[in-house]
């Protein structure tokens, strides 16, 4: 895998897709100093930054304060596209599979459920006790005794269904139990290791990202894309200028085709910086 200076063209790129967790953030959760007056000034260059996030929508704009105008989100893992401040494509999951889905996860017994609307997410009151990890994800929260009638008692349009797993095993339990069950008709992916992620088939940060470069008129071989596990493989397949992290597991480096610094080396920033200067700009608030 080449060195992330190793990479030319960068005059060229038009989108800069980032994934959230272990690649923009920091192992505590924070983002590189001066990275609002990079998105800002990615934006005045004609640039387009996306947070790429298994995350909902709601968290990321509450991440992103101030900046839904200047950007663009893709939550979910490609489940719904953002294109400053509006809505430019959604998918949803049918009621029926999310019934399936929840059945299937408690008959396993190896996790806690979660069905993923645009305004919250839903949970059993019985997975109350992990609370404080739903909120670190999911910034609205809304308990309920089941998930089997959301729709028809709520009006609730799930467009992820997610599953908790505190063991630590979402690999394996996806591969051995959801993968097998599912994945031939839905996308099956993991988000780091305790979280599965269950989409409509074809959903994907890959199509996400796809979806944004064809409305904003960028090819995604001008598009860079920055991640470090599972739900990021199709975007950084996608992208003519990928980036893995340096945090990332050996087995994520096929899939990219540049090495970036680590998340708490602040490698997006530092390659960020890269692409204004190909474009001439500078950051706000960026050391000189």
């Amino acid at each position: 895998m080449r060195d992330y200076r190793e990479d030319t063209g960068l005059k060229g790129i038009g989108v800069v897709a980032c994934d959230m967790d272990n690649t923009l953030l920091a192992d505590d959760g924070s983002m590189p100093e001066g990275m609002e007056g990079r998105i800002r000034a990615l934006d005045e260059a004609g640039i387009v930054f996306a947070a790429a996030s298994g995350r909902p929508l709601y968290t990321l704009r509450d991440m992103f304060c101030g900046l839904e105008d200047r950007m663009a989100f893709i939550s979910d893992n490609g489940a719904a596209v953002v294109l400053r401040g509006k809505v430019v494509y959604r998918s949803l999951l049918e009621p029926a599979v999310v019934r399936e889905l929840a059945e299937f996860t408690l008959g396993l017994g190896a996790g806690a459920p979660v069905a993923c609307g645009l305004d919250a997410c839903y949970v059993r009151e019985c997975d109350r006790g992990f609370d404080a990890v739903f909120r670190r994800f999911f910034h609205s929260v809304a308990y309920v005794d089941t998930l089997d009638d959301l729709y028809e008692r709520h009006g609730v349009d799930v467009n992820k269904f997610t599953v908790y797993l505190p063991g630590a095993d979402a690999v394996s339990v996806r591969d051995e139990a959801f993968a097998p069950a599912f994945g031939e008709r839905l996308s099956v992916t993991c988000g780091g290791a305790v979280w599965i992620d269950v989409m409509r088939a074809g959903v994907d940060k890959g199509t996400g990202l796809a979806r944004l470069c064809e409305r904003v008129g960028v090819s995604p071989a001008d598009a860079a894309a920055f991640g470090d596990t599972d739900n990021d493989v199709e975007m950084l397949e996608l992208a003519g200028h990928s980036y893995l992290m340096a945090n990332a597991e050996p087995r994520m480096e096929p899939h990219a085709r540049f090495r970036a610094p680590s998340n708490n080396e602040r490698g997006v920033a530092v390659v960020v910086d890269r692409i204004l200067s190909a474009r001439g700009e500078r950051a706000a608030g960026r050391a000189s």
